[in-house]
């Protein structure tokens, strides 16, 4: 059992949150997907290179561009984000169920 298991009362592994829900809150939140997944630094390495890469691509550019043609390193690494956080959530939800599956402490 790692630090970071969740477990219920009687000793029982918790499932990990809903692939839905680190969705939901990684798309308002950045890192916060990484985060929820239990991968703290990996939320903070990826807001670190959204702001890096922002301040670049806005002093890279002219007065002239879009806000997101401004700011287009800070969305793409947003973008990432996102799609990482979702990844590794359903990675870890259906590694939960399989084993719960395999053990024969699955409902249903």
């Amino acid at each position: 059992m790692t630090q970071f298991e969740r477990r219920t009362n009687r000793g029982e592994p918790r499932p990990p949150l809903h692939p839905y829900i680190v969705l939901a809150l990684s798309i308002l939140l950045p890192g916060a997907g990484q985060v929820l997944n239990n991968q703290p630094t990996r939320g903070a390495i990826m807001v670190f290179f959204m702001l890096t890469l922002g301040i670049v691509t806005y002093h890279l550019t002219t007065p002239e561009h879009s806000f997101v043609g401004r700011h287009a390193g800070a969305f793409f690494i947003y973008s990432i984000s996102v799609l990482d956080a979702y990844k590794w959530a359903r990675y870890r939800w259906a590694l939960f169920w399989k084993a719960r599956l395999e053990s024969g402490q699955a409902k249903g």
